[in-house]
Formats: structure tokens, C-alpha cells, sequence
């Protein structure tokens, strides 16, 4: 069975394709592509309040590239999510008609509590040892969804406002951090030490970047460490330096802040990576429904 999953984010947009096969009664998914497309629709959103003419048209140009590659790869079936920048967006419910007339999509726009639950979908806390609770933090372009879970239970989720792309155009406030770190204080709180588990393509990017080995975390320390050398830096020195295009240098730094605020306030001084993604529950999240409607 092949699946697809497409993400349209504040900062990119996502086609993740997946192959479903059933070994031992258990489902292995197998990632047959993944393209990733800067659309960076949180520049336009989160200043003007929709989406300008020039990323309108990126965005309906890259959906019939999505809809070209499922044919290509015969999927059966799909789910299309818009998170932060889309339900901001005044002409968001334009855009997604004309998308649908265009190539056939349809595409959703989900909640941010909905987007947090997609990244939990993942189950990599179930894996992990049960002697700690697990904060999952997905930080993106316009919103950050953390989950709390603990004895095979999720107890809190929230999803926020403060991500790359605002924090790069300075629309983040001190009550917003405020906020945050309130909710954090009152609902992330365990017997159990806790840690956390990162998904979003910044998260990942500096996971590869610290060669830390799959499978291990890397420290709050480490974190604070590269979070100053990227910030002494200017955005053309860190593509330099450090091998990043320019729609990752720009907002790398911001993402570092957010978690380094979230596990400092959280009292986490270890994060795993296992490189999961809104995408990736989606995947899941379709799988779960197929099968419970058998």
C-alpha cells in the first residue's frame, strides 16, 4: 500500500511518500521520496496577513507537482495538512479552492492541538525506556506543539505561537515567552526525569550537524554552545561555514532558542532526534484510520 502525506508549513511545504508492507503482522513503512519545497509562506502571513500573489502561485505550481509524483508512484491514498501560516492566512480558503480545481487536492487546515497529536502519532515514546516521561517539541516556521507523555499516556498538549519564521520578523513578545514558560511550569512536571524527544527540519539539521550517533541525545549544553556560534555569526557565514542554504541559516537560530528555552524552563537536559515530522504522522495517522476502518 502506498501512502503520501503533504505538510504545508509556515516555512515549507512537504510531499512524503511511504510504501506500507505488513511483516509479522507488524507494519513497516518505507519512504519512497521526499521533496521538500521553501515556500516560506510565514514571510508573507505573519506581516501583511495573507498570502502575497508571488507564493500564492508557488503554492498552487508545487501542489500540482505533489499531485503529478502520487500519480507517478500510484498512491492510494493521501492526506493534505496547512498548519500555522495557512490558518492565519485571509485568503488561506482561496488558495485551497484554487489548489483543489488545479491539481485535485484537497487540503485541510488543522489546529494547532491537531498538529501537536500528528507529530505524537509517531509513537517514539513507546520504544523508550519507561522510566522517564517524554516531551515531544516540534518547533516550525510559525507555531511550537509540545506534548507531554508519561505511562503510555499523553497529558498535555499545547501548541503556540512563536516559531522561526515569526521570531525572525520579530513578532514573538516577551508575553508570548511569558506565556510559554507559565504553561510549562504548571504542566510539564514528573516524578520521573524527563526528556525530550525534537522533531522539524532545524532540529534534525543540527542533530547531523553535532555527529552525535543515531539512537543517542545530545545535551541542553551542546545545544547552548552551538546556539552562540550560529549567533555570532552572520547568515552568509553560517551557509559558509557550516554548509546551509539560506532558507536554514536564516532561521536555525531561532529554532535553537526555542528549544533552548523550552528545556531550560521544562528542567530537560537531554533531547533525543529521531528525525520524525508532522509528515510522518500523517502517514501514520492514515494507516491507523485504513485499519480501524476494516
Amino acid at each position: 500500500m502506498k501512502i503520501a502525506a503533504i505538510d504545508i508549513g509556515s516555512n515549507a511545504a512537504r510531499l512524503l511518500i511511504n510504501e506500507v508492507k505488513i511483516n509479522d503482522k507488524q507494519p513497516e513503512f518505507i519512504k519512497l521520496n521526499l521533496l521538500r519545497i521553501p515556500l516560506r509562506l510565514g514571510m508573507d502571513v505573519f506581516t501583511l496577513g495573507k498570502i502575497g500573489e508571488e507564493r500564492e502561485k508557488m503554492v498552487i505550481d508545487s501542489m500540482k507537482i505533489f499531485s503529478d509524483l502520487m500519480k507517478i508512484y500510484k498512491v492510494e491514498h493521501y492526506r493534505a495538512c496547512a498548519t500555522s501560516a495557512m490558518r492565519d492566512a485571509a485568503n488561506g480558503r482561496d488558495i485551497i479552492n484554487e489548489v483543489k480545481k488545479t491539481s485535485g487536492i484537497d487540503i485541510e487546515i488543522i489546529s494547532g492541538d491537531e498538529e501537536a497529536s500528528l507529530v505524537f502519532e509517531n509513537h517514539i515514546a513507546e520504544g523508550l525506556d519507561k522510566d522517564f516521561a517524554y516531551l515531544y517539541i516540534d518547533v516550525g516556521g510559525g507555531s511550537t506543539e509540545l506534548t507531554f507523555y508519561e505511562n503510555d499516556k499523553m497529558l498535555y498538549e499545547k501548541s503556540f505561537n512563536i516559531g522561526t519564521i515569526r521570531l525572525l520578523n520579530n513578532l514573538v513578545t516577551p508575553d508570548n515567552w511569558k506565556d510559554m514558560k507559565e504553561e510549562i511550569r504548571k504542566n510539564i512536571n514528573s516524578k520521573k526525569p524527563i526528556v525530550a524527544i525534537g522533531s522539524g527540519g532545524n532540529i534534525n539539521k543540527i542533530f547531523s550537524m553535532s555527529k552525535t550517533k543515531d539512537g543517542r541525545p545530545m545535551t541542553l549544553s551542546h545545544l547552548k554552545k552551538v546556539y552562540k556560534e550560529l549567533n555570532d555569526l552572520t547568515v552568509e557565514e553560517r551557509m559558509t561555514k557550516y554548509n546551509l542554504r539560506e532558507d536554514r541559516a536564516d532561521v536555525l537560530v531561532h529554532a535553537l532558542k526555542v528549544f533552548n528555552n523550552v528545556m531550560t524552563w521544562s528542567e530537560i537536559n537531554r533531547i533525543f532526534v529521531p528525525k520524525i515530522s508532522v509528515a510522518d504522522g500523517l502517514i501514520h495517522n492514515i494507516f491507523s484510520r485504513l485499519q480501524n476502518n476494516k
